[in-house]
């Protein structure tokens, strides 16, 4: 660079220094406790400086001043940029933003690819249940070994019902069954959202299996005489659980559904569009697995009374259903 060129550069930057200056000190502050925590002076210097930095550094840029000064000035600007027009919410607020509003108006927007989640779960049960009562063989077909628990066609009804009413998982391996039947199911969860962006057909299927061991296993108790004593061992979990797979199916359909009929937006916008609810779907259905396993862990086996497994468990739907039905309307 000529001499003369750092001249111009050095006096550019005296002129202008202080406000640079001022600019970063005001940034630093907003960047530690946020622009609505500044008073108001703070705030208003802090616009007009950003204002003029931009200004600065076009100037910079044109007569070519010296690159130290131009990265300086582009990094002074891209954080004043945040500081100003960013969105000002913490983690605290956009969580609490989240579950007030944001995910509860997701799920009502999503109702219909919601309901096609429920009614592929439904219609698996349904046809899995039938398929067992017509013949106890297709057991072995819809269901794991790992996920049966060591329960089958062959086992007694007492088996059965021990299962269902034992006090000590430990001495059952009802603990074991238990961590693996979350596990699964949350696996189920991720590969219904994730496969419903291949034109919705996986997560469709994989709900419907997913079905069809539950119906299969559902129609071995109803057989013994178990089927309300299974519904209540289930209920105080499952409500929840299940209710979460059917809630990620339908994220994975809405985002298949994207790119099958993307309307007047190309494909690409109308899966970004859509991704807006079906990942806040998904987070939704993370959480209710949380909350599943929670109540697994703890009032599965520790409640013994099977009107109390249905009571919290159905009680615990409606909960998710007001929430979803009652949050984020504005009252009037």
């Amino acid at each position: 660079m000529a001499e003369s060129d750092l001249i111009r550069s050095a006096r550019f930057r005296k002129e202008r220094e202080a406000d640079w200056r001022r600019l970063e000190t005001l940034v630093t502050q907003a960047e530690r406790v946020g622009l609505q925590r500044m008073d108001f002076a703070a705030a208003r210097d802090l616009a007009a400086l950003y204002r003029n930095a931009t200004t600065s550094l076009a100037i910079a840029r044109e007569i070519s001043l010296d690159k130290a000064l131009l990265d300086y000035l582009e990094a002074l600007t891209a954080r004043a940029y945040l500081s100003v027009y960013a969105p000002q919410e913490r983690l605290g607020g956009l969580v609490r933003k989240f579950f007030v509003s944001g995910a509860p108006i997701a799920i009502r927007r999503s109702w219909l690819f919601i309901l096609i989640g429920f009614l592929c779960m439904g219609l698996g049960v349904l046809a899995g249940y039938q398929l067992f009562l017509e013949n106890p063989a297709w057991y072995h077909v819809f269901m794991p070994p790992e996920l049966s628990g060591g329960r089958g066609p062959t086992s007694t009804t007492e088996e059965l019902r021990q299962v269902i009413y034992d006090q000590d998982p430990s001495t059952s391996g009802l603990g074991a069954f238990a961590t693996f039947l979350f596990s699964h199911n949350t696996r189920i969860a991720i590969f219904v959202f994730g496969l419903g962006v291949f034109l919705c057909a996986p997560a469709v299927l994989l709900t419907f299996y997913n079905g069809l061991s539950l119906g299969a296993f559902y129609a071995l108790h109803v057989e013994r005489g178990l089927g309300s004593d299974l519904g209540g061992w289930l209920s105080i979990h499952g409500v929840t659980e299940l209710s979460a797979i059917c809630i990620a199916c339908g994220g994975g359909v809405q985002l298949g559904a994207a790119i099958l009929f993307p309307g007047k937006r190309s494909r690409r916008a109308a899966l970004r569009y859509a991704g807006r609810d079906a990942v806040k779907l998904a987070l939704v259905a993370a959480f209710m697995l949380v909350v599943a396993a929670l109540v697994e862990g703890f009032g599965r086996q520790l409640i013994q009374d099977k009107a109390t497994r249905y009571v919290i468990g159905w009680g615990l739907g409606l909960c998710w259903l007001a929430w979803f039905a009652l949050g984020g309307r504005v009252r009037q």
